[in-house]
């Protein structure tokens, strides 16, 4: 198992912090931090907890830092169904079932799809997927992104960025990070370029069962989550970026 020292250095060098830096925000004396890196001193388990926060260090991190230091882990990581979880469980029903007839996920850490509405399921397996699969696998698919999305270069040049940004935040995923390779050999993502004023926000325009839909996304986050499983949990809600989406959503709930 690694020393608390080396993790904690490896964790200051991913946040781009010197030891002066990291001291200054921790409000603790530089040799202090200096003596916790190389092992000359002993961090207490507040002072673990209080660098995972300065550092933003995800939730199973802290744990391997406190095991570092030689204590227990905080953090837990409980069954989905897990009947402390019922509420977190409750919540995302609620929210996604209330988000119909415009499509909503939630993906875990790794973009597997955890949950889907209606509208989603409707719209995901017209592009092969279905609640359980790797949507991370998929926008790795030379072939999935043009066939679904008509505006794959801009898209997929901006989950490639996401997919970077979410790797850096926890220190390093090997599997976003092979994504991250792989969408950036994308001819087509390596070739896009703004043409001139960009808007408000990128759509991503579907084709999709005879159907063009041009959707926009927000993202939610549990953000004081403390399970592992929970604060790895994203949720994207959809909304139709012009009227005809809307109408075409609107009719196929209707319909349904």
């Amino acid at each position: 198992m690694a020393q608390f020292g080396s993790l904690l250095k490896g964790w200051r060098g991913t946040r781009g912090l010197s030891q002066l830096q990291l001291a200054g925000l921790a409000d603790v004396s530089a040799r202090h931090i200096s003596f916790l890196e190389t092992g000359r001193a002993r961090p207490s388990r507040d002072m673990v907890l209080h660098l995972s926060e300065v550092l933003d260090v995800p939730r199973p991190e802290r744990n391997r830092l406190l095991y570092g230091a030689g204590f227990a882990a905080l953090y837990r990581q409980e069954a989905p169904d897990s009947a402390l979880l019922k509420p977190i469980n409750d919540a995302i029903t609620h929210l996604l079932s209330r988000h119909d007839p415009y499509p909503a996920i939630v993906l875990d850490g790794l973009w597997r799809l955890r949950h889907l509405n209606t509208a989603a399921s409707a719209l995901l397996t017209v592009a092969g997927l279905s609640e359980g699969d790797s949507l991370l696998k998929a926008v790795c698919d030379p072939d999935w992104g043009p066939s679904i999305i008509e505006n794959w270069g801009e898209v997929g040049h901006h989950t490639m960025i996401r997919l970077r940004s979410e790797s850096l935040q926890a220190g390093g995923v090997s599997e976003l990070d092979q994504a991250v390779a792989q969408l950036a050999a994308d001819p087509a993502i390596a070739a896009w370029r703004p043409t001139g004023p960009l808007p408000p926000v990128i759509p991503t325009i579907y084709r999709a069962g005879g159907l063009r839909l041009s959707l926009f996304s927000t993202f939610s986050q549990f953000r004081t989550a403390e399970d592992i499983v929970v604060a790895d949990l994203n949720i994207e809600l959809m909304f139709p970026a012009d009227e005809e989406t809307r109408d075409a959503l609107n009719a196929f709930a209707a319909a349904s």
